[in-house]
This record gives structure tokens, sequence and C-alpha cells, in this order.
């Protein structure tokens, strides 16, 4: 038994590791976050290629003609579904990871925050959903594009490439869940990226 659970939690692990996230700072710097105490965050996700679909829109009109034609409204649902976690479950967990791990700044970031001079666009320019069918497994993974601007004048751009999402012990069946570990990933890791650059 302790042989079998060893051996799973090295294979995870590797394939952790086989999926590693890159960030790089294209443009700009981020000391300015030293001197702010909250920054608003926008969601952006009108140039996100979905798989291996080009545009999101061609993946969600295929996925509902095919689930629509097991069952009638199954595929509208799905996608009413698809958008909705974006604000009730990608974006809040993103925003937790970020604010739990970068709290040493001393900024809160914050979706919509109408105080704050400085917003931080939020880009998800790619998003593999994965799958999980018990005998065979692929985590979720987005890639980032973070903006951040100040009246209007861009201050910093950073890429986040590869952001994986699964959940240990492999109960992701639901595609949300494995997105939304995604999510949480990429918020702790810019998190910590932020605290190096800003300092």
């Amino acid at each position: 038994m302790k042989k079998t659970t060893a051996f799973f939690i090295a294979i995870f692990f590797i394939v952790a590791g086989a999926y590693a996230q890159k960030i790089k700072l294209v443009s700009g710097d981020l000391s300015f976050l030293k001197e702010e105490k909250v920054v608003s965050i926008e969601y952006d996700y009108s140039q996100m290629g979905v798989g291996k679909f080009k545009t999101e829109q061609e993946y969600l009109d295929k996925k509902s003609e095919e689930y629509n034609k097991k069952e009638s409204g199954r595929g509208d649902e799905w996608v009413k579904s698809w958008k909705n976690d974006r604000a009730t479950r990608y974006q809040p967990k993103f925003e937790e990871l970020l604010n739990k791990y970068s709290d040493k700044l001393g900024v809160e970031f914050k979706g919509g925050a109408s105080k704050s001079k400085v917003v931080m666009i939020v880009k998800t320019t790619f998003t593999e959903p994965g799958y999980n069918i018990y005998v065979s497994r692929r985590p979720a993974l987005i890639n980032l594009e973070v903006i951040f601007k100040k009246e209007g004048v861009e201050l910093a751009n950073i890429t986040l490439k590869g952001a994986p999402g699964s959940v240990y012990g492999g109960y992701d069946f639901d595609t949300g869940v494995r997105i939304t570990e995604a999510y949480a990933k990429a918020g702790k890791e810019l998190s910590k990226f932020f605290l190096k650059k800003a300092r």
C-alpha cells in the first residue's frame, strides 16, 4: 500500500514538473507596486484560443453541438456554465492565491476596485481544458498576459505560459475544477514573481 501511494506521489510531481510554467517580464518594471495599496483587476478572454481551436467560439460551437446531439439543451447549458465559471470559480481563486502569497507587498489585488489608480489587466490568451477519464488524464493549462496600467499608461507587461491545473489524487473529472486549479497556480506564481521584481 505504501509503495503504491509513493508511486502515485512520484508520478504526480513528475507530471507537474513537465508542465512547469514560465513567467517573463516583457517590458517595464514592477517597482511601482511598492507605492500602491490597492490594484484593480480586469479580466479579458476576448482573444483566447482553446485546445486545438484558434478561437474560444469555435470550441464552444463544437462542444455545444456535440452535447446537444446527445441531449437537447445540454450543450446550451454547458456553454452557460463554461462562461459563468470565470466569475464564480476562476477569478475568485486567482485573487485568493494572488493575495495570499503577495501580502508582504502590502498591496490588495481586487477585481473592480473603484479607488485604485493602477489597473492589472489579466488576459487569458490560451486554455487547455485537459481531461480525466480514469485510465488517462491530462492537466488543464492556461497562458496569461498581464498588463499594468496607470491612467491609461502602460507600466509593465508580463507573460505567463503553461500554468497547470489538476487535483492531487485524480479527483478532477470536472473541467471547471482543473481550470480553477490552473488559475490558482497562476495567482500563486505571479505573486512570487511580483515580490521578487518589486523589491
